[in-house]
């Protein structure tokens, strides 16, 4: 468990005040330390906050950055953006590479449910370019990428490009600024590459790896926001600091977004570790009993409800429990929501999110998503579960991405959360619940 935890900071709708305040050498904030209450923060400020980031001004400091990877080692760090993977492990692959490397800051963030990464180029782009023009030096980049979704809007991160050009010159890597489409897929990181080589944003078979052969055929290093703008407090702070907050097996601190059925649903910074219930706390607590948490988005897990107050803020604790923070998602759906109801509204959209490349992803997802709308419409015939299980049996571990995983993961948890709304929807048809708006965001305000 935490051995320490401050309130989170939260940003919430416009009309809530940041929390922000000056962080100590272990306290929280970190990442969202000094957030202006609106608009972005700009690269002036940012460098009264947090000084000038440690970039190498000539080839023969460049050639020596592998002492930032090694830091990155020891703190710790491990990829927000969904799939934990060591940050170090990815940069010291790209860097070992032959050939002028890339690197591609991924802020494409098609999970309905999250708002960090887009809150960190909103509100704080610099901490997020800093990070990614410190991994370029690391691997050897004279290129950074920021890809952010087409719906985002491109002045703040425009404008926040431009200040570094003009004040930073030639000590940062050229950065240049791509959109991505509003896809759930796109953000993977195949999708990404081929999207920047001219193809469509879709996920591509592998090898080569993008860290052998990525954008233009080049070693290329993608690595999501938050990550990076975790690298640019390590390259000032150190491992060790960053490893005052949190668990050993997961150090520092995280954003989550918190939504559903709380008072001020927002972006929050967390210390890895911390309890769900100081989480819900400093969000004003619960405005309706929850029946059960998400975790990572629509590629991760539900947790019984009834569970709330034991469960702790990390990977490491998450575990038993068969979820993980993932995309940084914790979503309380309220008692007042059919379980059934809103599984088959988030299937169907998954599938209909499908690359469409591969058996498992087209028909896997679309049948799994009609014997779950056959369930909530009281239709379904026969063994309604055996049939669910075994579509899932069929779209796990075939498809040539991770989303028919994660939308196996998601529908595998709910029929054990939701096990008795399922059993009562087989027998006796739709509940009252069936008819409320659902409650699990999806784009557009879509709510059926």
């Amino acid at each position: 468990m935490s051995t320490h935890l401050e309130p989170p900071t939260r940003l919430a709708e416009p009309a809530a005040r940041s929390t922000s305040r000056p962080a100590g050498p272990a306290g929280l904030p970190r990442l969202l330390n000094a957030i202006p209450a609106q608009g972005a923060m700009g690269l002036a400020d940012h460098l009264d906050v947090h000084g000038y980031p440690p970039l190498a001004r000539n080839r023969r400091e460049r050639r020596s950055a592998s002492a930032l990877i090694e830091s990155i080692e020891r703190a710790g760090l491990r990829g927000h953006g969904g799939a934990s993977f060591p940050t170090a492990v990815k940069m010291r692959a790209v860097a070992s590479q032959r050939g002028r490397a890339v690197v591609v800051i991924n802020a494409a963030e098609g999970e309905p449910a999250s708002m960090k990464d887009r809150t960190l180029l909103q509100a704080l782009p610099h901490l997020v370019l800093d990070g990614g023009a410190l991994a370029a030096q690391a691997v050897g980049a004279e290129e950074v990428i920021l890809c952010v979704p087409e719906s985002i809007a491109l002045e703040g991160p425009e404008r926040a490009i431009g200040e570094r050009e003009e004040a930073l010159g030639g000590e940062s890597p050229r950065i240049r600024l791509a959109t991505v489409p509003d896809r759930y897929v796109a953000g993977q990181e195949s999708a990404l590459v081929s999207h920047l080589n001219g193809g469509l944003a879709l996920p591509t078979f592998t090898p080569p790896l993008p860290f052998e052969r990525g954008v233009g055929r080049r070693p290329t290093l993608v690595s999501n926001a938050e990550t990076l703008a975790h690298v640019a407090l390590i390259a000032r702070h150190g491992a060790k600091w960053f490893r005052e907050l949190g668990t050993a097996a997961d150090p520092g601190s995280a954003l989550v977004t918190l939504c559903g059925s709380v008072a001020y649903p927002g972006v929050y910074e967390i210390e890895q570790g911390s309890s769900l219930s100081s989480l819900i706390d400093a969000a004003g607590g619960v405005i309706a009993a929850p029946r059960a948490v998400l975790f990572g988005g629509y590629a991760g897990s539900w947790v019984d409800g009834e569970l709330l107050r034991g469960l702790a803020l990390s990977d490491e604790h998450l575990a038993p429990h068969g979820a993980s923070l993932g995309a940084g998602v914790v979503l309380l759906l309220s008692k007042d929501a059919c379980g059934v109801a809103e599984t088959a509204r988030v299937s169907r959209w998954l599938a209909e999110q499908s690359a469409r490349q591969c058996g498992p992803c087209v028909h896997g997802l679309d049948a799994l998503a009609t014997s779950i709308e056959e369930v909530a419409a009281g239709s379904a015939r026969g063994k309604a579960g055996q049939r669910i299980a075994y579509f899932a049996s069929l779209a796990r571990r075939r498809g040539a991405c991770s989303h028919p995983d994660g939308t196996v993961r998601l529908i595998a948890s709910a029929l054990e959360v939701f096990a008795a709304d399922f059993s009562d929807h087989a027998k006796h048809g739709t509940c009252d619940a069936c008819r409320r708006p659902g409650e699990l965001p999806l784009p557009n305000g879509r709510t059926s």
